[in-house]
């Protein structure tokens, strides 16, 4: 196949197919040209930019991968490890120390061996547990004798403390109840004011070492308001009361007037029942919370003086229940208030065995006071008895003087004695016809002699 050569001149002459001349021998060959459509696919610099931050972002988290995971089975083992306690002991977190000061406290206490390595486990634990509280609680713990550390949090963060117990009876009043938990050691916090008297569950709490004595009065708050707005909806439909704050007062009258759980239900009823007749209740508990107010206790029998003494409290002198309870009653009481027994019995008084004797007419009721002011004679007398025996004289001879002055004594002795039985006997005459409940006077008190039929053994205040 022949070629042309293009002359300088423009014109072109014939070769043979591949030969050169030897100018043309001498010059450098020339490289093909690109084919089209390659340079549409060259490589852009962002496009390799962009792969050279992924290859260095997967490099830093694989290594950042294998240093967590290094670290974390480091942890792990800590963890699982039995810890340096050679012995069971007793830790006290107090309240507001945070993670790192925890950590600090149980390293002191030789509980554990690291206290980062703790504070680390705990964070580890608390990323990866689907636990919704886990922080380290407050507390005074039982710590074993090799407890590894994952024990020493579960325990804290489970809040599981030694728990204390405080136990609060029925009947107190709600200055008792504050007095009583300012004097527990275990608690902490002060108390700025005393509660409303009825508004306090008698019960039994229990609570951390350094809990707050607020926190066991907001217990029992949230306690009572539960119990009377579960019960009161079950209340017999024929009681003289239409409130829950009657309630209260009237069953912490109950809850004064007997300790005796099988009696309230028919204490109640006789309340219920002179209610019902429009008769006062007669009640001396009180006359005595009418006195002493919140301090619970008169420190003495009942005289007439307090009887005829005019207060808002006082059941022998104003009729209805008072304006409010006299004590927090319990839930035997309240039970025992909103279902009151179905009798007719209008008194009681204390029959000498514990427990009372319960009558529908006053010539029932005054037979058995009288039984139990012979029960009492009967009871002093034995004492007396008992004391002389105990206490054996030295005879000794006295001169005629001393034999006159004997004489004399023994004389004012009989007639101060013959007198006084003339004023009780004026006095029983006079308080046949009270109907009242009962008197709270103990045996030798001052005015016995003058307090009107029927009398009551003392009960518990």
């Amino acid at each position: 196949m022949s070629q042309h050569r293009r002359r300088p001149d423009g014109t072109r002459t014939a070769r043979t197919a591949g030969a050169r001349s030897p100018a043309e021998r001498l010059e450098p060959g020339r490289a093909p040209s690109r084919p089209r459509g390659l340079d549409a696919r060259e490589p852009s610099r962002v496009f390799s930019g962009i792969v050279r931050v992924i290859s260095g972002v997967l490099t830093v988290a694989l290594v950042s991968m294998l240093i967590i995971g290094g670290t974390s089975f480091a942890i792990y083992d800590q963890f699982e490890s039995p810890g340096p306690l050679t012995a069971t002991r007793t830790v006290i977190i107090p309240k507001g120390e945070g993670r790192i000061a925890i950590a600090e406290r149980l390293e002191r206490e030789g509980v554990i061996s690291n206290r980062w390595t703790f504070v680390g486990g705990h964070l580890l634990q608390s990323f990866l547990s689907h636990k919704k509280n886990g922080e380290l609680k407050a507390g005074e713990y039982e710590i074993k004798e090799h407890a590894s550390m994952r024990d020493v949090i579960d325990t804290l963060s489970e809040g599981k403390s030694i728990l204390y117990k405080t136990t609060l009876p029925e009947g107190l009043t709600s200055e008792q109840i504050v007095e009583r938990l300012k004097a527990e050691p275990s608690l902490s916090g002060e108390i700025t004011s005393v509660p409303p008297e009825g508004t306090l569950l008698p019960d039994t709490y229990y609570f951390s070492k350094g809990a707050s004595r607020q926190e066991i009065l907001d217990r029992m708050q949230a306690g009572m308001q539960k119990e009377i707005s579960t019960l009161w909806e079950s209340r017999d439909p024929d009681l003289p009361i239409s409130k829950p704050d009657q309630l209260i007062t009237f069953a912490s009258i109950v809850e004064k007037e007997t300790g005796r759980p099988d009696e309230r239900d028919r204490v109640a009823a006789v309340f219920y029942n002179r209610l019902k007749k429009g008769m006062r209740l007669q009640s001396d508990p009180t006359i005595i919370y009418g006195i002493v107010g919140g301090q619970g206790a008169l420190g003495r029998g009942i005289t007439k003086a307090d009887i005829e003494t005019k207060s808002p409290y006082n059941t022998y002198q104003i009729s209805g229940l008072p304006p409010g309870p006299i004590c927090n009653p319990g839930k035997s009481a309240i039970t025992a208030a909103l279902h009151p027994a179905k009798t007719a019995d209008l008194y009681f008084v204390a029959d000498g065995s514990g427990g009372h004797a319960f009558s529908e007419t006053l010539k029932d009721h005054n037979a058995a006071v009288q039984k139990w002011r012979d029960l009492e004679k009967q009871a002093k007398v034995k004492d007396d008895d008992t004391d002389q025996e105990k206490v054996v004289p030295i005879p000794q001879q006295k001169t005629d003087a001393d034999s006159k002055a004997d004489a004399r004594k023994n004389k004012a002795a009989r007639t101060k004695g013959a007198k006084a039985t003339q004023k009780q006997a004026a006095a029983s005459g006079d308080g046949a016809s009270t109907g009242g409940q009962a008197s709270e006077q103990s045996p030798g008190a001052t005015e016995t002699a003058d307090i009107p039929l029927p009398v009551r053994k003392p009960k518990r205040q």
